[in-house]
């Protein structure tokens, strides 16, 4: 581990707070939990010296590294979500520290049957000699996104020590809720007061992705017929077993998350609620393509009209929401903004390698709301699972790109439109 930076202690510590968001909450944050960690960066921010600490009533933070050049600069937000995945416990995080990673299994203390291997996890591989942290097997270690907060407070950290580094005004973002979709619903971007941003919620070291899915999610709602079942020949038809023909016929070897990668798009039902007269399916639907993904509902469609046709008196409705945006539509427009964190990965004696991303992050709303914003590696790998971990020297590497990157920016005078 380097000396210059605390980034793993840091870490270490904030993953031992519990900031499970809730999908089913209705509040917002969703989880109170998540502003347990929000007040102790609040404070800690403070703390370092930065300007305009602040934190609001929806549990953002918000911090300021003022300029150290004269020249007009666009401000950079560096952002990450607090709050982690409600697919796996995070509560009572045992995090665990490897020294000189071996590529031997890693067995995991409180459930032995976990082994982390390099057969099953081939970026550990590259890991070898690295320091890595892991949770002890009951729960998700954290690392997405507390790797990239961790990454983001000790960059901080690092600049106020070193007030020679030139770089113009920096703004810090701390989100909830990003887990469960909502991580920007109450974000105010005046207050934000930033031009170009980046999220470090990232994966392997050297990657920067600029393109994520574009994501809808739809409900299709069957209505059957009700009869008393000791009656009911030739009358009912049970919406349930509507539901279930309409998700059996989906397609079984495509379209669907287990049998689709690299750009490929799928629809997934992710819940079926419902009774005898009516019955709901929920689904999302993805893609990198935004106008391939606007045909989806008609094929959704084509599929709930096949299954009611076969049964008189059957009913169906499909609701679409949109969710998020493909952020490629909104960064090929200003691709410097992706060009300038590869050259500071380089400079930092990375090789940078650009990547999509199977999924969304806050950055590809912020993207649509006025702040362009790729996503940088953090070295979180396994994530929302009890094998989760992180690289400490990628965090360190991260920290180093930032560092580069705010530089960069300082070498391009700001004329604003």
């Amino acid at each position: 581990m380097s000396n210059r930076y605390r980034v793993a202690e840091r870490f270490m510590r904030y993953v031992q707070i519990d900031t499970t968001s809730d999908p089913n909450s209705s509040t917002f944050p969703s989880s109170t939990k998540q502003r347990d960690l929000a007040m102790i960066l609040f404070e800690e921010l403070k703390a370092l010296g930065l300007q305009d600490v602040e934190i609001d009533e929806w549990s953002y933070v918000f911090a300021t590294i003022p300029s150290k050049v004269s020249q007009s600069l666009p401000t950079i937000c560096f952002c990450s979500h607090m709050d982690t995945a409600p697919d796996c416990s995070g509560t009572d995080v045992k995090p665990i520290l490897h020294k000189k990673y071996t590529g031997a299994p890693i067995v995991f203390p409180d459930d032995p049957s976990l082994i982390l291997r390099t057969e099953d996890h081939p970026y550990l591989l590259q890991k070898i000699g690295d320091d890595l942290i892991t949770a002890s097997g009951k729960t998700l270690l954290g690392a997405d996104d507390k790797a990239g907060v961790a990454i983001i407070m000790e960059l901080a950290s690092y600049l106020i020590q070193h007030p020679e580094i030139p770089h113009g005004p920096i703004r810090i973002l701390f989100t909830p809720d990003e887990e469960v979709g909502r991580g920007v619903e109450q974000l105010d971007m005046v207050k934000l007061n930033a031009h170009f941003g980046y999220t470090l919620d990232g994966g392997p070291l050297g990657d920067i992705e600029d393109e994520t899915f574009s994501a809808d999610a739809a409900t299709v709602t069957f209505h059957g017929v009700s009869a008393h079942p000791g009656y009911a020949k030739g009358k009912m038809v049970n919406a349930i077993k509507l539901a279930s023909e309409f998700v059996a016929a989906l397609p079984k070897a495509n379209w669907s998350p287990e049998t689709t990668a690299h750009r490929e798009g799928f629809v997934h039902p992710t819940a079926i609620d419902g009774g005898l007269e009516k019955a709901t399916v929920q689904l999302i639907l993805r893609d990198h393509d935004t106008q391939l993904l606007e045909s989806y509902p008609q094929k959704l469609q084509q599929i709930a009209a096949q299954v009611v046709s076969s049964y008189p008196g059957a009913q169906y409705d499909i609701k679409v929401q949109e969710q998020y945006r493909n952020m490629k539509e909104i960064l090929k427009e200003v691709p410097f903004v992706a060009a300038y964190a590869e050259e500071a990965m380089r400079n930092a004696g990375l090789q940078p390698k650009r990547a999509i991303i199977r999924g969304g992050t806050d950055g590809s709303r912020l993207s649509f709301m006025g702040l362009p914003c790729p996503n940088i590696f953090t070295g979180e790998m396994a994530i929302h699972s009890k094998l989760e971990y992180v690289s400490v020297q990628d965090m360190e590497k991260a920290i180093d790109t930032l560092v580069e990157l705010v530089q960069i920016w300082k070498n391009h005078p700001w004329t604003q439109a």
